[in-house]
């Protein structure tokens, strides 16, 4: 097993499970996200929920940054393996395909992503380390707000036009990373080329649909903040 993951055949496959699992949190964390522009209160419950659920905390929120780690980490030894191997390029399809933005920019689009997962743990994970693991505060209130904190803290992280800025491009690119990245690890993993036009379809409507939605909820609440 250990053999096959150092081949190259086995690093486009633990590419495109990581990619799977991001994805698949991805699209659960819009679903949470959105419902602040839909229902505050209902946000606020949800986020405390799963911020002071141990096994989000200390078993699925684990899993997470090492998913994160290992997809990027992947991502640039399998782009360096292509470069010595005269540029043959990861998950290469047809023609069209591999001449398509990008396919040919997957390691610079993902860069873009990346920065921006660093600004967000900045933004957002870093600061709720501090309260809960740093001062030991899990009540998931601060003094000055009604209720729980998390909805007035989103608010105001999307104050700035800069930082909302920031956010729109690094969709952008997250969107642009996708609709290459969503088909290829499908296709890592075996899938026929019957199938390509179908998962495709499926992959433009998730690959804008998901970063569109996360735009939408910056520009609403730079937009509605409440001073």
């Amino acid at each position: 097993m250990s053999g096959f993951f150092k081949s190259t055949i086995g690093r486009k496959v633990a590419m495109a499970l990581s990619a799977f699992f991001l994805m698949f949190f991805l699209l659960q964390h819009f679903a949470i996200n959105i419902l602040s522009v839909f229902n505050p209160d209902l946000f606020n419950e949800v986020s405390h929920f799963m911020g002071t659920n141990p096994l989000v905390q200390f078993a699925l929120q684990p899993v997470l940054i090492f998913g994160v780690v290992f997809h990027f980490v992947m991502g640039f030894i399998l782009e360096l393996k292509n470069k010595k191997a005269n540029g043959v390029k990861y998950a290469k399809n047809n023609g069209a395909a591999n001449s398509s933005w990008m396919s040919r920019n997957m390691i610079w689009s993902g860069v873009a992503i990346l920065a921006f997962i660093i600004l967000h743990f900045i933004d957002f994970w870093f600061p709720e380390i501090n309260t809960k693991f740093i001062q030991g505060d899990w009540s998931g209130v601060h003094e000055g707000v009604d209720g729980y904190r998390y909805f007035h803290e989103l608010q105001e992280k999307f104050v700035s036009p800069v930082r909302v800025g920031a956010y729109i491009l690094a969709f952008i690119f997250l969107a642009l990373h996708l609709l290459h990245g969503f088909t290829s690890a499908f296709q890592s993993m075996g899938a026929t080329a019957g199938r390509k036009k179908t998962l495709q379809t499926i992959g433009k409507v998730y690959s804008i649909v998901i970063p569109l939605g996360f735009i939408i909820i910056a520009l609403f609440h730079h937009l509605n903040y409440n001073h």
